[in-house]
């Protein structure tokens, strides 16, 4: 009778997984007091990151390799890092200047998976409104992972955090530590 309700259980824990949504999206928004075409180059030139991404401070000693167009359509950064870093690649594949950029993402480390990053560059009121979003699919483990997890609030943070020092850097100030 027991293995009966715990076999009851994984099937429930199973179909309740199986009905977590399969996409995520994580959207942040800065407004910064700089013009969309002093914004746009440290997020088009993949070799400005570093001066603002909050992954870059997570691992100092993370590998970094750059590849293809210098910046814009095929500016490929592939990376390899720490457990908060991990391991994969993102490549820029539509860039509209001052205005859009849309990268592919390839996750090697710690798991797995591909996902697209937009970043968006509006005018608000003589400064730049920046929206920096992430779409992907959630394949069964990132489901499963979404019961414990909150993706939006754990990425988000770091959303939140890039964002800052981008502003701080496009707004040449100092920039926070994430």
């Amino acid at each position: 009778m027991a293995w009966l309700i715990i076999a009851a259980i994984i099937v429930l824990l199973l179909v309740v997984v199986v009905m977590q949504p399969d996409k995520f999206s994580v959207s942040r928004s800065i407004t910064i007091d700089a013009a969309r075409a002093d914004v746009f180059p440290h997020v088009n030139d993949l070799r400005k990151w570093e001066n603002w991404s909050p992954w870059a401070k997570l691992d100092p000693d993370a590998k970094s390799a750059f590849e293809g167009a210098e910046s814009g359509i095929g500016a490929l950064m592939r990376w390899d890092g720490n457990k908060d870093v991990g391991k994969g690649s993102m490549e820029i594949i539509e860039s509209i200047p001052a205005e859009f950029i849309k990268f592919q993402l390839i996750f090697l480390k710690p798991m797995q998976g591909t996902s697209y990053a937009t970043f968006r560059f509006d005018n608000e009121n003589d400064m730049t409104k920046v929206t920096w979003e992430m779409t992907g699919h959630n394949n069964f483990v990132a489901k499963a992972v979404g019961l414990v997890m909150n993706c939006d609030k754990m990425v988000g943070g770091y959303f939140e955090t890039g964002l800052a020092n981008l502003k701080a850097v496009a707004e040449t100030k100092e920039i926070t530590q994430g």
